[in-house]
């Protein structure tokens, strides 16, 4: 394994770059972003001040090219009042905040597609400290609280051009019972391993079978990197320190062709590359999509071979109308019994957190 590792790490991470930067009045005002300002310019990004606390110029001749603009801008803002009112988030945590909104990646079956209004423009908050302080109030007296960071973002994904998951993770690294959980499909940790995390946060990369990963995924790095990077974060950086509590998302599962194959391979490359002992987790989530994500995705992918046919799924109401589409009770029952006895025979150190 060391071998595959230390040709792993010679590997440059892959970094996106957006071609527009901009800033809204109102997020220059924050010191913070100054800060995010002074990192645009030593990486020679130009840099646009609008003059008003509105984006503008993200829209194209059609929907294909409002997302090809959009999905190149990054727009430094504040986040709304409205975002200080945290909402929980189960099974993943018992609350969600944001730091950033949009994703540099290109998932054909993304999430935000049904979550985040208009084009998907990554936008950047620039009262990372305001937004930081409101947490304590959601902890819980001698209760663990836990706190998801990545559910409109991939943090990891532009850390390099903000350092926000750097600065939430060293909050958390100071809380009692606060504790931090962000999820990726980017392997850039470099600058993470040898923060004061304390064991309050939690590392998760998102993972798949290579036919998955590999049609489904654009802009991402690939599943062996994520992997390595990982292994980085879990083990110890100097002697008496901590390596960071890791987990693994895989998601979203597909019963695609000779499936068992492909995430028996993926289960080898988990066990290469978390060899040793390590507080580990898994979250498996099986592939679904709602009526609105799948009119989105459509128009943002019109020639993907993503399978989003009703008629072969279940329909699964939630307690507010909402209308979603998984696999059959029968499909996921398969699922299910293989992922679970693979984690169970492979890593009986690890806990599954949940299915769905």
């Amino acid at each position: 394994m060391q071998a595959i590792a230390d040709n792993q790490v010679a590997r440059q991470p892959r970094l996106w770059m957006p071609d527009r930067v901009v800033f809204t009045p109102a997020a220059l005002e924050e010191s913070y972003g100054q800060q995010i300002l002074q990192r645009f310019k030593s990486l020679n990004l130009p840099v646009e001040e609008l003059p008003r606390n509105r984006l503008t110029g993200l829209r194209g001749e059609s929907d294909r090219d409002t997302y090809d603009i959009a999905k190149r801008t990054l727009a430094v803002v504040t986040a709304p009042p409205s975002s200080f009112k945290l909402s929980p988030i189960p099974p993943s945590a018992d609350w969600q905040f944001h730091i950033a909104e949009g994703c540099p990646a290109h998932c054909q079956y993304c999430y935000l597609a049904g979550s985040l209004q208009g084009p998907p423009v990554i936008r950047v908050f620039a009262n990372l400290p305001q937004i930081l302080q409101n947490l304590a109030a959601y902890e819980q007296p001698n209760k663990a609280t836990s706190f998801e960071v990545s559910c409109y973002t991939d943090p990891l994904g532009i850390e390099h051009l903000t350092g926000s998951l750097a600065e939430c993770i060293r909050y958390f690294g100071t809380r009692e019972n606060g504790y931090l959980r962000t999820v990726s499909k980017f392997d850039g940790v470099d600058n993470l391993l040898d923060l004061p995390h304390n064991g309050h946060t939690r590392m998760r990369m998102s993972v798949n079978a290579a036919p998955v990963s590999g049609r489904f995924e654009g802009g991402t790095a690939p599943v062996a990197s994520r992997l390595n990077a990982l292994r980085r974060l879990a083990l110890p950086q100097s002697k008496g320190a901590l390596g960071y509590p890791v987990g693994l998302v895989i998601a979203p599962i597909m019963p695609i062709d000779d499936w068992e194959a492909h995430y028996t391979r993926l289960f080898d490359s988990i066990s290469e590359a978390l060899d040793f002992d390590c507080d580990l987790t898994f979250e498996l989530i099986s592939h679904r999509f709602t009526p609105g994500s799948k009119e989105v995705l459509q128009t943002w992918y019109p020639q993907s071979k993503l399978d989003m046919d009703e008629a072969t799924r279940s329909v699964k109401r939630n307690k507010f109308g909402g209308t979603k589409y998984v696999y059959d009770g029968d499909t996921m029952k398969m699922l299910r019994r293989f992922f679970e006895s693979e984690i169970q025979r492979r890593f009986p150190q690890g806990r599954i957190l949940y299915w769905t």
